[in-house]
């Protein structure tokens, strides 16, 4: 019987079998060529390491080992991270202290040091200033990064939110490589903010800053610039404060710190220190302690003028308020004893037509030559409500509503406070007297052409104040007799502080420094030009410079010149400090001027700067000087009407000494 051909399928199935067993023959092969290749190859590493302690002999294994380990730091510290070690650590006692967590922990430790110092440095610095030097440029170079920075939030708080993420390489535009620099460097500990060990010396400054015993960056402003006029016309021109208010110490001390963030930071602490020292009325350092706001310096030194001066107000009205009482009072028990003759020594009354004797409230002083028409009885000034205070920016929106619905309600108030705090201190009185100690122009004398001098009517009323529906006379009929201390306030000193500190939290972040930036400038300017001023050599440069100064910080872009004033303020400062750096220079720059120094290249780009200047020179705004001379703006014209000079408001009694802060 002849046997079957095998089929397909046990043809595959040995096909398959004789495949596999070939394939596990050349497997093991290969596994063993490869040990044997891995064991040729640990002999040769044997035979180096041999060859190496023998010429090296003074170096263990352990040290070669702490070695490639450094080797590899080295490397990753310079990007190398390709670079890794294929072998495992034989030593953990050797190789521990050199793990990368432990590298690293190490590295944190050191930054938080390197930063406490560094803050611990800036005040130790801030609190050794010469009173006879200016603020440093790298000061004022700061504040034009942090106006560079700032322009990309909505406020200080939405900066400090920002900045921590932010990269500080993308501030730079517009600035010079130094500032550039600042922000590289900053980086990394702009993102961090304070440190916890920051705390006590950013108390320390703080302290310092709101002391006006301490002295604390009070500088020298010597000869020529002692007058208030003058050492003021500067800072006036660049709209600045005042050389040595509370805004120039705080720029200075803000500027120093090293990254935007902090600047930012030490701010919103500033505001808080603001708030406490409202709420326990102590008044600013600083700060005048009762003028209304200066509208030629810059908004922020006019919001501290109006929290200082709504201080003193308050504690005047406190004062008004207990002497009426005590009026009251003593006036009561007289009345009790019906014993009025005798108290009319210490307590003003006034006799009406039918005799009867009426007691004066709120009465400031006798007015001279002036008695009340219907009765003869002496006049005598009220004190009266204060008006509102207003800055800058309140007097463009009052102006704005003015012009817009053409009301003048607050004007009005005014008035009518005006009219009652005068019927208590007058009683018997009508509206001619009124008009003739408020609004003597609308009053007109009569010569007596009778001859009889009993003749009540003197004068007469102006064609305004005798036209039906006349608007005093509408008032003067609804005013009752009540004085200033009684009647509803006009100005809420409270809630005016509260809006503007509200407003300081979350006051724009570029717009705080440049205020910051422009009030530092002023301060070195004014500084530099006694010195500079009578040097034959530099008062030209010098006057440049000045000249230069001005007309891009009265222009509407002046941010977009960081850089080039940051650059003249340094000139100035170098001549200063080093004339004959610059006389040098300057000669140098002239004879060669291919030069390529730093000092020479500034010259260079400083006679670019101030041939442009030139040519914007007659189209600049006129300094303040020059605006004596030049009819008043209309925004001079409308404020006029609350500085109580216009026939509107015209009479105003001087506040009572006796109850004004010193």
């Amino acid at each position: 019987m002849e046997t079957a051909p095998p089929s397909l399928v046990s043809k595959a199935r040995t096909a398959f079998n004789s495949a596999a067993a070939k394939a596990e023959r050349v497997f093991t092969d290969l596994k063993s060529d490869r040990e044997e290749e891995k064991q040729s190859t640990r002999n040769v590493n044997d035979s180096q390491e041999e060859n190496e302690v023998k010429t090296q002999g003074w170096r263990t294994a352990h040290i070669r080992k702490k070695q490639e380990w450094q080797n590899k730091l080295k490397n990753l510290r310079i990007g190398r991270k390709e670079v890794e070690d294929q072998d495992k650590v034989e030593d953990s006692a050797m190789a521990a202290p050199f793990y990368d967590e432990n590298f690293y922990i190490l590295k944190a430790k050191q930054e938080q040091e390197a930063k406490a110092s560094d803050v611990g440095c800036m005040v130790e610095s801030l609190n050794a200033v010469d009173a006879n030097s200016i603020p440093l440029a790298s000061v004022v170079k700061q504040l034009a990064v942090a106006i560079e920075a700032g322009k990309r939030a909505k406020n200080v708080k939405d900066f400090v939110a920002s900045s921590g993420s932010s990269s500080p390489v993308r501030e730079r535009g517009g600035l010079s490589l130094s500032a550039v620099k600042s922000l590289v460097l900053g980086e990394k500990e702009d993102k961090l903010g304070f440190d916890s060990g920051d705390e006590d010396k950013l108390v320390s400054l703080i302290n310092a800053l709101f002391n006006v015993d301490s002295g604390f960056l009070s500088r020298k402003i010597v000869s020529d610039l002692e007058s208030p006029t003058n050492r003021s016309s500067f800072a006036k021109d660049l709209h600045a404060a005042p050389p040595s208010s509370f805004v120039v110490k705080l720029a200075e001390v803000i500027g120093s710190f090293t990254t935007p963030r902090r600047m930012a930071l030490f701010w919103c602490r500033v505001v808080e220190e603001l708030r406490r020292f409202w709420s326990e009325e102590k008044h600013i350092p600083w700060i005048p302690l009762d003028n209304n706001p200066d509208l030629k310096s810059c908004l922020l030194h006019q919001w501290l003028q109006v929290i200082n001066c709504c201080l003193a107000r308050k504690a005047r009205n406190v004062a008004a308020s207990e002497a009426l009482d005590a009026v009251m009072r003593q006036a009561s028990s007289a009345n009790e004893e019906s014993d009025v003759s005798e108290s009319m020594g210490s307590l003003l009354y006034a006799k009406s037509n039918s005799g009867e004797l009426i007691l004066r409230l709120g009465v400031y002083n006798q007015v001279e030559n002036l008695t009340m028409l219907e009765t003869g009885e002496p006049v005598y000034s009220p004190i009266t409500q204060e008006g509102p205070l207003l800055t800058e920016d309140l007097i463009r929106e009052t102006e704005e509503l003015v012009l817009r619905t053409g009301s003048m309600g607050a004007g009005c108030s005014q008035l009518l406070s005006d009219m009652q705090a005068f019927k208590a201190a007058n009683p018997g009185c009508i509206l001619e007297d009124f008009v003739r100690w408020h609004s003597p122009p609308d009053w007109t004398e009569n010569g007596n052409m009778s001859g009889d001098d009993s003749s009540p009517v003197r004068g007469q009323l102006s064609t305004r104040m005798q036209k039906e529906g006349n608007l005093w006379r509408e008032l003067w009929e609804t005013a009752k007799p009540l004085p200033a201390v009684k009647q509803a306030p006009l100005f809420d000193e409270d809630l005016a502080v509260e809006g503007i500190l509200n407003y300081l939290e979350d006051i724009p972040a570029a717009e705080l420094f440049e205020q910051l930036f422009t009030s530092l400038v002023s301060l070195g300017f004014v500084m530099v030009e006694p010195v500079l001023a009578t040097n034959d050599d530099l008062s030209k440069l010098f006057f440049e410079c000045k000249d230069y100064v001005v007309a891009i910080c009265q222009g509407g872009a002046w941010t977009d010149k960081l850089d080039d004033l940051c650059q003249v303020y340094e000139t100035v400062e170098t001549m200063l400090l080093r004339p004959e750096e610059v006389l040098r220079s300057m000669k140098q720059t002239e004879e060669s001027p291919s030069s390529g120094s730093e000092t020479k290249r500034r010259f260079k780009r400083l006679g670019f700067i101030f041939r442009g200047s030139k040519e914007r020179k007659q189209t600049r705004v006129p300094s303040e000087t020059e605006q004596k001379s030049t009819e008043p703006s209309p925004r001079q014209s409308f404020s006029s009407l609350f500085d109580g000079k216009s026939s509107l408001f015209s009479k105003r009694p001087p506040r009572p000494e006796n109850v004004t802060l010193v």
